[in-house]
């Protein structure tokens, strides 16, 4: 028997007499009455949740003994009580209790079906006779394709508080060729502040961050704005609160989800996949995204704690399910697959071998640390041949397909390309602290020196992968992460957004603007396509680093050819170039604020100087024969 959404969580509706009735059903397998089992629910109107004198109402759920999934529910007629608001319209609060006869065995657990939240371990239902149906708007929209993608990793709470925080601000991350953004775990979680990777329930979107309307219209404006939305997906391991780790540990039942699996996360309860409640579970939790909340993709964390390689029944089944639902005819126009494959974004976390995952599981991106390792290396060192080898994934080993030679599935594949994500300290940090320091004693990145991460901004805008930026780095936001430790997740490090308005910021800001427009307009700046690295050791004496980007260079007139010149000396530097086309070459970067002379080439393959000013770059284009 398969997960049904419809016999677990809460859903309201009215009787036929017109009374408000709550049905409320959670699966628990191996927990059975005839074993003196006994579950029973606890609810209060919100309204009353502290008041004096107000208790919860305790409601006993049935057992189904012909349930494969060990369902137990009940119907609660509403408005047959009125003690307090009890009865009346507005938000209630539950939890469950699990007895065996009158002991108690667990004495408070979160329902992991909930669709929605209160603060902490709490589940919640919304009673609303004028509530309608989301009115989505979002019927046009199309997932760009993995070579178009530009991402933007976000945690809404340090971002603007609330997903209409983060709505409200789409226009600018559209300023900086931002169509897609990946969203930090937006499920509840216990603690106040909390990055989200310790997840309590996995179908609901966090009260904190506005719930499951809150979700929805964040969604449908960022695919009125042409942004596919990346949902962070924490399958791996859950919070030791997770109602199907508490249960069971206290319990002592063979837990249907929960144990040992590929590697473990520290001391956080691991999911198991080979147990079938949990390959189901976690399907089911993604196709309800999918279609409740029409997400159109998902950035896997932690993968090597659910891959058990790429014919095994945990990740690479997740994700191959996943991908083939998202085929039915008709049912995600969104997904293109009438192309003869799905767009759908699947990104995985496998930083121990992201080629691997991608030339043999449904994942089209991966996060890959290498240009982030290379670019924190090289801040304080000369240039290193290995940094520019970065710029071209496919050149270190990285396939631009995956193909299943069973299925003659073929799909276009491409890892994330960043210089700073939600893991790791600034990269403005790389480049010297600036007192004082934070409150848990981590510096801050000295601002000052934002001019030198320039060079970096162009080579990421014009590297083959795809490009990401963690909230905050087009500013030079400057907090530091911990090594390890709850300072990592525990702590709130909300934007500087002061940071945008002073000179830094501004002078920052302008470039990754310009490089986010002329990758949105030349398709020689994409994800794949020719890269060529000028391998020169005058030039990395100088602190140079050369490459050219082409498409369609079959000699037609619709060729685009690219050389791109980066200095990260603190000296201006004369590069010496080939330059594969006679004719015009202009420089795109200031062209409009202190453009530059045109290069004239007299002859393919000429070999001609150009300079470069210090921690700075030039993106020269051809633009005649």
């Amino acid at each position: 028997m398969a997960i049904s959404l419809s016999e677990t969580g809460t859903t309201v509706e009215k009787d036929a007499a017109g009374h408000w009735q709550a049905h409320i059903g959670i699966y628990l397998p191996g927990i059975s009455y005839w074993d003196g089992y006994r579950v029973q629910v606890r609810m209060i109107h919100a309204s009353d949740q502290i008041v004096r004198g107000i208790e919860p109402k305790i409601f006993d759920l049935f057992w189904h003994d012909d349930s494969d999934l060990g369902l137990w529910d009940t119907t609660v007629d509403l408005t047959a009580h009125s003690d307090g608001n009890f009865g009346q319209e507005g938000s209630y609060l539950y939890r469950f209790q699990l007895l065996n006869h009158d002991r108690v065995v667990t004495f408070w657990f979160s329902d992991p079906f909930a669709r929605a939240t209160g603060k902490g371990n709490l589940s919640a239902f919304t009673v609303d006779s004028a509530a309608a149906g989301f009115s989505w708007h979002d019927a046009g929209f199309v997932v760009p394709e993995v070579d178009e993608l530009v991402v933007y990793e976000v945690h809404v709470g340090e971002f603007n508080d609330t997903f209409d925080g983060l709505a409200t601000q789409l226009d600018y991350l559209k300023g900086l060729g931002i169509n897609a953004i990946e969203l930090m775990p937006v499920t509840n979680v216990k603690e106040e502040v909390e990055w989200g990777y310790t997840p309590l329930s996995y179908f609901a979107p966090d009260e904190r961050y506005g719930g499951p309307e809150g979700m929805k219209r964040l969604v449908d404006a960022c695919h009125g704005r042409g942004i596919a939305v990346i949902l962070d997906a924490v399958y791996a391991h859950a919070h030791p609160e997770f109602a199907y780790n508490l249960v069971y540990e206290s319990s002592g039942r063979p837990n249907p989800m929960m144990g040992r699996f590929a590697e473990e996360f520290f001391d956080r309860p691991g999911t198991d996949f080979t147990r079938e409640f949990t390959r189901d579970y976690f399907f089911t939790a993604s196709k309800y995204w999918l279609d409740e909340y029409h997400v159109d993709g998902f950035r896997y964390d932690y993968v090597p704690g659910i891959f058990d390689g790429p014919t095994g029944s945990g990740y690479a089944d997740l994700v191959y399910r996943t991908y083939t639902h998202t085929r039915q005819p008709g049912a995600y126009p969104r997904f293109r697959p009438d192309n003869g494959y799905s767009r759908v974004i699947q990104c995985a976390e496998h930083l121990p071998d992201a080629r691997g995952i991608l030339r043999t599981t449904y994942s089209n991106t991966a996060w890959q640390n290498g240009l982030l390792d290379e670019a924190n290396r090289q801040a304080d060192q000369p240039v290193q041949v290995s940094f520019a080898h970065q710029l071209d994934p496919e050149l270190i080993g990285y396939p631009s397909h995956y193909t299943n030679p069973a299925t003659g599935d073929i799909i276009p594949v491409a890892p994330f390309q960043y210089l700073e994500s939600h893991d790791h300290s600034r990269f403005i940090n790389q480049f010297g602290p600036q007192g004082p320091s934070d409150l848990l004693g981590q510096p801050y990145g000295n601002r000052d020196r934002f001019y030198m991460t320039q060079p970096y901004v162009i080579a990421l805008y014009t590297a083959k992968g795809v490009p990401m930026l963690w909230n905050g780095q087009e500013f030079a936001e400057n907090w530091s992460v911990p090594g390890q430790g709850l300072g990592r997740v525990l702590y709130s490090r909300p934007l500087h957004w002061e940071y945008f308005y002073d000179a830094r910021g501004r002078s920052l800001i302008r470039l990754y603007r310009i490089m986010a427009e002329l990758r949105s307009q030349h398709r020689a700046l994409g994800s794949r396509g020719f890269f060529y690295y000028y391998d020169d050791p005058a030039h990395r004496q100088n602190g140079i680093i050369a490459f050219r980007r082409e498409a369609g260079t079959d000699g037609g007139a619709s060729a685009e050819r690219f050389v791109v010149v980066l200095n990260f000396s603190g000296q201006d530097a004369d590069a010496w170039v080939e330059w594969p086309k006679a004719g015009r070459w202009e420089e795109q970067i200031d062209k409009a604020d202190n453009p530059r002379a045109p290069l004239q080439v007299p002859a393919d393959g000429d070999v001609l100087p150009v300079r470069i000013p210090s921690n700075y770059g030039a993106v020269y284009l051809h633009t005649q024969g």
